[in-house]
């Protein structure tokens, strides 16, 4: 270690510095970025240059065009983003929940979590219609464990979750949860050009020289696939990425391939298909804390949440068609709708 190292002043980094490098980004210029954040654009300059030291590494080039994200820039805005999300998101709710602690007539509130999936956007608008009154707020996370950690913690009252088949979820010991589909398959998605898009259901085999993409982020989702592809005696290079537009782009370019819900729409020259023998599989469960809501809203919650993921399969013909063989009753309820 050279002598200068160790009396280097150590720049603790924290939401503000996250802030200006999503600013730096955002406006691809420290001119435009210093506005934006009512700052000097020297002063902003020496923040940069700052938080690089701390890093280090450089986060952004200097172009005649304006500032770019280098590749550690990329980096660290993709882990910035969601800090700050979350942080936003903290503070909304604490004043929401200082206004419902100490504003006259408190409003009945319901604190929904989910994972990522099409039906939830669906499920709200059944809620926003069945309670009218209430103060629905949603939760949306890659990690169901940490959807379920916020349910026994009291900052949830329902969660949405997966638990991908191997890997059981820790469910908290107080909570209680009912299954929405006891194993619902995991797609493909392939470019639209890929030699194996052309047929109805593809093998693994297929597809076994292709890069997989997995999200880091989503609980035991590489470890289950590891676990399929050593079951099938196949060793495919896997990548993690956690940006979603990246990984469409990368699907859509023929550079990999990626595990899915059945429920997901085809991207831009891309294409869903089953895998033969289903092999990625998770379980969908309706979780909750006891005691929080009544028996008869908790029916309705599931059943709203069960309508909204049954009227996706209506429109998706593989997946109906898969339903038809595999799961009959429950497509008697898709019908049924």
């Amino acid at each position: 270690m050279r002598c200068a190292d160790v009396y280097a002043p150590v720049v603790e980094l924290d939401v503000r510095h996250l802030r200006v490098l999503c600013a730096i980004a955002d406006t691809g210029s420290l001119r435009k970025a210093a506005l934006q954040l009512g700052m000097t654009q020297p002063s902003l300059t020496t923040q940069l240059h700052r938080i690089e030291r701390a890093i280090g590494g450089t986060l952004f080039t200097r172009e005649q065009t304006g500032s770019r994200p280098t590749a550690l820039g990329h980096s660290v805005l993709s882990r910035a983003r969601p800090v700050i999300t979350e942080m936003a998101a903290l503070v909304a709710a604490a004043r929401q929940e200082a206004r419902d602690t100490t504003g006259p007539g408190r409003q009945r509130r319901l604190r929904i979590g989910s994972v990522g999936s099409r039906a939830v956007a669906a499920w709200l608008r059944r809620v926003h219609e069945r309670l009218p009154d209430t103060d629905t707020t949603i939760h949306v996370d890659v990690s169901a464990s940490a959807l379920l950690r916020m349910v026994a913690a009291d900052q949830l009252d329902v969660a949405f979750v997966y638990e991908c088949e191997g890997f059981p979820l820790r469910v908290p010991p107080d909570a209680e949860h009912r299954v929405l589909m006891a194993r619902e398959p995991q797609f493909v998605a392939l470019a639209a050009g890929h030699p194996a898009a052309a047929r109805p259901v593809v093998h693994l085999s297929d597809l076994a020289e292709d890069t997989w993409m997995v999200d880091p982020t989503a609980d035991h989702e590489y470890a289950a696939m590891r676990r399929v592809f050593s079951e099938a005696g196949l060793n495919p290079r896997v990548v993690q990425v956690r940006d979603n537009a990246t990984a469409a782009e990368l699907v859509a370019s023929g550079e990999a391939v990626r595990p899915c819900q059945p429920t997901s729409l085809p991207g831009p020259g891309t294409v869903v298909r089953p895998v033969h023998g289903d092999p990625l599989a998770v379980r969908l469960l309706f979780t909750w804390r006891p005691r929080v809501l009544s028996q008869p809203a908790l029916d309705a919650l599931y059943g709203e949440l069960r309508a909204a993921y049954l009227d996706l399969a209506k429109v998706n013909p593989a997946y109906l068609a898969w339903l038809a063989r595999h799961e009959p009753v429950l497509l008697e309820r898709v019908q049924a709708f």
